[in-house]
C-alpha cells in the first residue's frame, strides 16, 4: 500500500509522524512525506528513506502572511482562536495545496495520513478521492479552535469543487488521562501507544552526562522545545535552582549560543527524548505535546512553563493528571521543583500514566488496524 504521511512543516508537527512511518516502511508499504521542501534536511535524519514530497513554504513565511491578512496576530506566542485559524485552515493551505496537489498527483497514495492541524493532507485526499486518517499529537484541540478552522478550510474545499470527506481513522497516541474532563473517544479511534522521540540508527553525537553527576542528587532535564527556545528564558529558569540540589541537564538545541556548563549544568544541543530523559528524575519544559507524552510515557513528572501554541493546554491536562505542576514566572519553577521533590505525590501520579501509556497499541499494530481499514473500502 502507498501511504501519504502529510505535515505542517514544523518538528512538533512532523516527528509524531515518525513511528507510524517506520513501522510502514517496516510493514513493506511504500511511504511518503507531504510538507515543506524545507523540512527535507531535518526529516532525513528521521526518515532517511523516505521521500519528501515538497510543498508550500515554512512557518516564517506563514506567520509573516498571518500577521498580513490579520494585522497584529502572533498565532504561536499568542494562540487565539481566529489567528490560529487563519495560519492552518487558510494561510498555509493557500499557499501550500497547489503544490500539494501536483506532488500528490505524481506520487499517488492509497491513503494520506495527515496531523491533527494538517488540513491540507485531507483536502488534497478529497481532490484524489481516497480515505485519510488523522494523528493526534496530544490532547483533542478543544472546539474552540476545531470550528473556525472548520469554518475557514470548507470555502477552499468548494472553490475547489471537491467535496470534503470524514476521516476513517484517528490515531491517538494520547493516554486517557491526559484527555480533558468528560472527553469522549470518537468511533474512528486508534489508539497506539506514545514513545519518546528516537533514533534507534543514529549514535549520540555527545556522551548524556560527561560532567561530574552525584549518587544522590535528583537529575532534572530543563528543555524548551524545538520553537520556544530563549537563552534569557532558560537562564531565568535555571537561576531558580537551588546549586546543591538537582543535577541540570538543559537543552539548547533551537537556542543558537553557547552556554557554559556549571558544577551542576550540563548543556546539549538538540537531541532524542528518549536518550534525554535517560536517568532523568523530573522534567522542565515549555509544555509541548511531545515533550509531554515523553515524559507521561516513562513515568516521569514534570513542572510546566507554557509559552505558547498548544502548550497551554497540554500544562492544564497534565496538571489535571497529577503529574505536572504548572508555573507562570520562569522564577516560579526552581521553587515548584523542590516541593515536587519534596512531597512526591506527583510522581505516584507519574508512574500510573506510564503504566497507562504501556497498555496501549504499538505504532506497528495501529498501522496494521489503518491499513484494514483502507483496504475494507477499496
Amino acid at each position: 500500500m502507498r501511504i501519504l504521511f502529510s505535515g505542517v512543516p514544523a518538528l512538533g508537527h512532523l516527528l509524531p509522524l515518525v513511528p507510524l512511518a517506520r513501522a510502514a516502511q517496516a510493514a513493506g508499504h511504500d511511504v511518503a512525506l507531504l510538507t515543506s521542501g524545507g523540512m527535507r534536511e531535518p526529516m532525513a535524519t528521521e526518515l532517511p528513506t523516505v521521500p519528501v514530497l515538497a510543498a508550500g513554504p515554512m512557518p516564517p513565511d506563514l506567520f509573516a502572511e498571518v500577521g498580513r491578512r490579520i494585522p497584529g496576530s502572533d498565532p504561536a506566542n499568542r494562540p487565539e482562536p481566529a489567528a490560529v485559524a487563519e495560519f492552518f485552515a487558510g494561510t498555509r493551505v493557500d499557499l501550500t495545496v497547489d503544490d500539494a496537489l501536483r506532488a500528490a498527483h505524481g506520487w499517488e497514495p492509497d491513503v494520506v495520513v495527515a496531523d491533527a492541524v494538517d488540513l491540507v493532507g485531507p483536502l488534497v485526499a478529497a481532490e484524489l478521492g481516497v480515505p485519510y486518517a488523522i494523528v493526534a499529537f496530544g490532547p483533542e484541540v478543544p472546539e474552540e479552535f476545531r470550528r473556525p478552522m472548520a469554518e475557514l478550510v470548507l470555502p477552499r474545499y468548494a472553490q475547489r469543487g471537491v467535496v470534503p470527506t470524514l476521516p476513517i481513522a484517528l490515531l491517538d497516541p494520547t493516554p486517557v488521562s491526559l484527555q480533558a474532563p468528560g472527553w469522549t473517544q470518537p468511533p474512528v479511534t486508534i489508539p497506539f501507544r506514545s514513545e519518546p522521540h528516537s533514533r534507534p540508527d543514529v549514535a549520540a553525537e555527545q556522551p548524556l552526562a560527561p560532567f561530574p553527576v552525584s549518587e544522590w542528587r535528583p537529575r532534572v532535564l530543563v528543555t524548551l522545545g524545538t520553537v520556544f527556545g530563549d537563552a534569557t528564558l532558560l537562564t531565568a529558569i535555571l537561576d531558580g535552582f537551588h546549586p546543591d540540589e538537582v543535577d541540570v541537564v538543559a537543552t539548547v538545541g533551537v537556542i543558537g549560543e553557547r552556554l557554559d556548563d556549571t558544577e551542576h549544568v550540563h548543556f546539549l544541543p538538540f537531541r532524542p527524548m528518549r536518550e534525554l530523559l535517560e536517568g532523568v528524575d523530573l522534567v522542565v519544559a515549555a509544555a509541548g505535546a511531545g515533550t509531554v507524552l515523553a515524559a507521561a510515557s516513562v513515568g516521569v513528572p514534570m513542572v510546566l512553563l507554557p509559552q505558547g501554541a498548544d502548550q497551554f493546554i497540554n500544562a492544564a491536562r497534565a496538571a489535571e493528571a497529577g503529574v505536572a505542576v504548572v508555573a507562570d514566572d520562569p522564577s516560579a519553577v526552581g521553587p515548584a521543583v523542590h516541593r515536587m521533590l519534596a512531597e512526591r505525590s506527583h510522581f505516584a501520579a507519574a508512574r500510573r500514566l506510564g503504566e497507562e501509556t504501556a497498555q496501549r497499541p504499538s505504532a506497528t499494530d495501529a498501522v496494521r488496524e489503518l491499513v484494514d481499514r483502507v483496504e475494507r473500502i477499496a
